[in-house]
């Protein structure tokens, strides 16, 4: 517990002195204040990262008595003014935003914003007494947005979402997703970010008084959280999985076929990712596949746990590996903070206390002797020796571990909506 105290005391004081180099001013296409991911990452906003760096240094300011707060929420609201601006016509938002435009790499992509952006607003709304009068005129557009996924990537015989192709996604290559057909992985992430996307969308509308709307997302949410218990978990291995899609329709004329066609909408992929985990994070798990998940999966020191955290991918996959990339950035196997801080959101969503508190120790000290021996925390660690390997001066969810920090020592910590 000592070692805990003095490394939760270094990442506190790095956070301190750090996070105020992540806020930007207006700047090209981004007409309002906004945060970056890092110190590498110029004047870009990002999508997953901006949301979960502001539930992180809404932890930190709150640690340094409420200091540079004011300051803050402007950029936290302009994080979600600037990507509901750059909606299209069609509902699609961007990925991510530069001050003079969509970077070429992502640009190309039929992807659009994880879906985030409505757990944004709850977040923010939740801290500021419920108020929604800063966005009230554009919930149009967050309604567009919701639409898109609805009208574009989602899977009618499953009630399934999907990625349109696998660039971009976030799990950059997630090999059930990488390099496989357009549209053909119902990502069990994308399901748990979707699922709490429309209790957020439910939240923000209950705000609104609109008492048809929250029973219309509170509606879908509740269908997909069946569908998702239906077809992507897998009682052979007690976990989560995504889904093939990639299935040949039915013809009852093809007469080989005839006499049984199949009566199956998807085919579960075991493929041993993280992304299983979010079932529990997203609280879509009931207790009984929860304990299993935890117990068979998230805590097998054979596959996703190691002396350093969970591993993004079990090590016993043969797609297993531990290097420096960009473009995609490497989730076979290495720690990653953000698969670190679901998963301990995931135990202490179904009351895992002991569990959970070991995990965020070990994160405290990765990261603790990270910025120790570096003086900044880095994007990924390998697996197998806690070595970090790329994005020296990551910030962004690795932030999330002040989060995990206050919950240790028993103060308040500020939770995601």
């Amino acid at each position: 517990m000592q070692d805990v105290l003095k490394y939760a005391k270094i990442i506190k004081n790095y956070s301190k002195n750090s996070y105020l180099k992540l806020m930007r001013q207006p700047l090209g296409e981004l007409k309002h204040p906004y945060i970056v991911p890092g110190i590498g990452y110029g004047d870009q906003l990002w999508d997953w990262d901006s949301w979960l760096t502001s539930v992180a240094i809404s932890q930190i300011i709150l640690d340094n008595d409420g200091v540079g707060n004011e300051k803050f929420l402007e950029c936290e609201k302009g994080c979600v003014l600037n990507f509901l601006d750059s909606i299209d016509e069609n509902g699609k938002m961007p990925i991510v935003i530069d001050g003079m435009g969509e970077p070429f790499y992502v640009a190309g992509t039929k992807n659009a914003h994880k879906p985030c952006i409505a757990q944004h607003i709850a977040f923010i709304a939740k801290k500021s007494n419920a108020d929604l009068t800063w966005v009230k005129d554009k919930i149009d557009k967050l309604e567009s947005y919701i639409g898109w996924y609805e009208k574009t990537s989602k899977h009618t015989p499953t009630g399934l979402y999907y990625f349109l192709d696998d660039f971009a996604i976030g799990v950059d290559n997630d090999p059930s997703i990488f390099y496989r057909p357009n549209g053909t992985t119902a990502s069990i992430y994308l399901n748990a970010l979707m699922y709490k996307e429309l209790l957020a969308m439910a939240r923000v509308m209950e705000l609104l008084n609109d008492r048809e709307k929250v029973a219309y997302y509170s509606g879908l949410a509740s269908d997909l959280k069946t569908a998702v218990n239906t077809h992507l978990y897998d009682e052979k291995c007690g976990n989560y999985f995504s889904a093939d899609l990639n299935l040949v329709p039915v013809d009852e004329n093809r007469v080989l076929h005839s006499g049984k066609p199949r009566h199956w909408d998807c085919l579960i992929m075991r493929i041993d990712s993280w992304a299983g985990f979010t079932a529990l994070w997203a609280g879509i798990a009931p207790t009984d596949r929860a304990k299993r998940v935890i117990r068979e999966n998230m805590l097998d020191a054979n596959t996703f746990l190691s002396d350093y955290g969970v591993r993004s991918l079990s090590r016993l996959e043969k797609t297993y590996a531990n290097w420096k990339s960009a473009n995609p950035s490497c989730w076979l196997g290495p720690i990653w903070g953000i698969v670190n801080y679901m998963c301990f959101k995931g135990m202490l969503n179904y009351g895992y206390i002991a569990e959970a508190k070991a995990l965020a120790t070990t994160i405290i000290k990765l990261f603790g002797e990270d910025i120790l021996n570096c003086g900044e925390m880095h994007e990924y660690y390998h697996g197998d020796t806690g070595e970090g390997i790329s994005g020296k001066g990551f910030q962004s969810w690795n932030l999330l571990v002040n989060n995990m920090i206050a919950w240790v020592e028993g103060n308040c910590a500020i939770e995601e909506f």
